[in-house]
């Protein structure tokens, strides 16, 4: 792995323990169900990223700037105020699927849902997906 100008690099720290950790009954209940449906479609062993998030694969990046590192491919984290869900290509233009996700709200490379009771889960998917297959066609991605 090339040397990485981010903080928030992978570790050996068990995700199970990490999810265990988490106070909020709903928020770990949701944590692990996220683990299973990111170990399913991904079909990618889940590390850990940092202290909190939960990422699968990993690609380079490297902007014009001449910062560059590594992140992960996709992965979620269960923080305090909402559960954090990385789609790594930002949302090109998924005004359809957003619309038919349920409550939630977007950031540059997030989606941020309150529990996963307010959203569709197949379309989760579908967006999880979209922004894997669009990872691995603009950059090179390793399968960890």
């Amino acid at each position: 792995m090339a040397k990485s100008d981010s903080k928030t690099t992978p570790s050996a720290a068990p995700v199970d323990e990490f999810l265990n950790s988490i106070g909020h009954d709903t928020r770990r209940a949701d944590g692990f169900a996220l683990l299973e449906l990111f170990n399913r479609i991904t079909g990618l062993k889940p590390k850990m990223w940092g202290p909190s998030i939960i990422g699968y694969g990993r690609y380079h990046y490297q902007y014009e700037s001449g910062r560059e590192g590594d992140f992960l491919i996709t992965g979620f984290s269960p923080r305090k105020n909402a559960l954090s869900i990385y789609i790594m290509p930002g949302y090109r233009d998924m005004s359809e699927k957003l619309a038919r996700l349920g409550k939630h709200k977007t950031g540059k490379s997030c989606l941020y849902i309150n529990k996963l009771a307010d959203i569709d889960l197949s379309v989760l998917e579908e967006i999880v997906l979209d922004g894997i297959a669009y990872m691995k066609t603009n950059y090179e991605v390793f399968d960890e």
